[in-house]
């Protein structure tokens, strides 16, 4: 099997992600057109982390995201189910997970975090959400890593708002994103999913209810790019 069904089991899911791990912040910038970059940074600006917090970036692969957390004097910890991404990532740096400057990487499923109750000041995840083979499961356990007060963020693949667009973004999904992936070396059978995960996910209002029906409030979102991705943040209870 060369890439996971839109059951999303676990290990299905980390595989496919092991084998696009090399290039896979590559493609991420040819697939956007550069775009991710500047989803990254309106992500770094939704958490807001200042100095002394401490931020749990799920589904953070090799990293590239985690580091626009710790710009303001915050501290991050990178955590993703997928061996291979948190070992290209940890490559890049010199080659050590836990110890010496920057950020530590964590192995972790995002049903099952590896974190004690109450350790971090905001969570959030990139692009990833709609990897999890379940959401409801996945939202309770960051509300239940997340401290009183504090904020998750999400950014997810989300409904494109201008239905002229939509028509135009949608063929590019289905049809031209697997090619210019396999143009590029990657696996272009994980794209194929990635397709059709995007399709498949809630629109920007349903997601905000899921958010709400874990136990986050005040839940709201952002659409960048004509809807293409969107912002979602929410707050667990004091």
């Amino acid at each position: 099997m060369t890439r996971a069904q839109l059951d999303k089991q676990p290990d299905e899911v980390a595989a496919m992600f092991d084998r696009t791990a090399r290039r896979y912040d590559l493609v991420n910038d040819v697939l956007t057109l550069g775009q991710v970059r500047l989803w990254r940074k309106a992500v770094a600006h939704a958490v807001d982390a200042g100095p002394g917090e401490l931020v749990l970036d799920l589904g953070a692969g090799t990293g590239t995201s985690t580091d626009t957390f710790t710009t303001l004097g915050a501290r991050a910890i990178a955590c993703d189910f997928s061996l291979g991404m948190l070992r290209t990532g940890v490559r890049r740096r010199g080659g050590n997970a836990l110890s010496g400057p920057g950020v530590p990487f964590v192995s972790g499923d995002a049903m099952r975090l590896p974190f004690a109750d109450d350790s971090f000041d905001a969570v959030t995840i990139s692009v990833a959400l709609r990897n999890v083979h379940d959401t409801d499961q996945a939202l309770r356990e960051m509300l239940r890593v997340t401290r009183p007060g504090g904020r998750l963020v999400i950014l997810e693949f989300s409904h494109v708002t201008l239905p002229a667009f939509d028509l135009v973004y949608r063929q590019y999904l289905m049809r031209l994103l697997p090619v210019v992936a396999r143009v590029f070396g990657s696996n272009g059978d994980s794209y194929d999913y990635l397709a059709e995960s995007i399709r498949d996910w809630p629109d920007q209002a349903t997601l905000a209810r899921t958010i709400q029906g874990a136990g986050w409030e005040r839940v709201a979102w952002r659409n960048l790019d004509l809807g293409i991705v969107a912002i979602h943040r929410g707050f667990k209870p004091v």
